[in-house]
């Protein structure tokens, strides 16, 4: 009896493995997607193309010169996969617009068919004795100009809801918002609605997001 009892307790905690294996994205949409950086390890990538992911956002940089060192292997991976691929830099509030972007584009070289370059706006993680909004506001601009220039194509914004209210007011560009949980306020184009995903091929929690539209308007963000 107590064997069957744990052969029925191994079994429970086998089946929840394996029901965590798979993305719980919300039904209403449609266009499922992850961002990853180092920190998500070797990354299978038909396999996760598999599971029905269609998109991926991949770090490229931080700051002035902090490269991500699985950046050309994912976003090379991911599209041999069949995967939309964006790649996205770590905005720092203590470095210049102008050096930020140059970094970026130095290592970012988009496809045809590519997602637009994107750009992370938030607090957590960033650098202690920021300057002020104005300053932190006027080198974002930088930033999202050079590289629009570059790249042909208006970056994306992501952001959590607290940078968004102090730097992101009157911006034209979509955003893709990060907010658990719940949907966000603001109108949005992308988002993160959970930090702890899990999808084959992919060990570990992963970061799961959604689009707006369907695949058609993805493919024309």
């Amino acid at each position: 009896m107590v064997a069957a009892l744990l052969l029925l307790a191994a079994g429970a905690v086998l089946f929840t493995h394996e029901e965590r294996s798979f993305p719980r994205f919300p039904e209403r949409f449609s266009v499922h997607g992850l961002d990853v950086s180092h920190h998500n390890g070797v990354i299978d990538w038909p396999r996760v193309a598999q599971s029905g992911v269609s998109f991926v956002y991949v770090k490229a940089s931080e700051g002035g010169d902090r490269s991500d060192p699985r950046f050309a292997f994912n976003t090379s991976a991911a599209r041999d996969a069949g995967l939309k691929v964006g790649a996205y830099h770590f905005f720092t509030f203590c470095r210049a617009g102008e050096e930020q972007a140059r970094h970026f584009l130095s290592l970012v070289k988009p496809l045809p068919g590519d997602l637009p370059p994107a750009v992370d706006v938030e607090f957590v993680g960033n650098c202690r004795d920021a300057p002020g909004r104005e300053v932190v506001r006027a080198n974002l601009e930088q930033w999202l100009t050079l590289v629009e220039r570059a790249a042909g194509r208006r970056p994306v914004i992501y952001s959590t809801q607290d940078a968004a209210d102090e730097f992101l007011d009157g911006l034209p560009h979509a955003l893709w918002l990060r907010e658990i949980p719940g949907e966000p306020k603001r109108s949005w184009a992308l988002w993160q609605f959970d930090p702890s995903g899990a999808v084959p091929g992919i060990e570990g929690a992963v970061d799961l997001d959604v689009f707006a539209g369907d695949r058609a308007a993805l493919d024309a963000l």
